[in-house]
């Protein structure tokens, strides 16, 4: 099973917070990720203070290999893909991570 953070784990945590209706969280929460979702794909870019900075940013064409068939080039198109940025606060607080600790976040499978 994925240890990853869902929508439904984000309300159940500001319901049990703050006691909120859940329908009423779980629609702001919806709301949050429209605005969002409406501002990257009008070519704005998301700033959330204190967290951070979502920007749209379009990856030129190029040509890769198929580590399977390396004799074969293949065309990877034009596309548009999402950056982030973490903000001061947010990186001041990647800093306390223990690295020693197992997770089961995205580390290489070669550690």
């Amino acid at each position: 099973m994925s240890d990853n953070l869902t929508k439904r784990e984000i309300v159940l945590k500001i319901f049990t917070d703050k006691g909120y209706p859940q329908k009423h969280i779980r629609d702001s929460v919806q709301l949050t990720l429209d605005a969002i979702c409406d501002a990257l794909l009008s070519g704005r870019d998301v700033e959330l203070r204190n967290f951070g900075v979502f920007q749209v940013q379009v990856r030129k064409q190029r040509v890769g290999r198929n580590p399977n068939r390396p004799e074969t080039d293949v065309v990877i198109p034009r596309r548009a893909v999402i950056k982030f940025k973490a903000g001061k606060e947010l990186k001041a607080k990647l800093k306390t991570i223990d690295l020693n600790k197992p997770s089961s976040g995205s580390q290489s499978k070669a550690e």
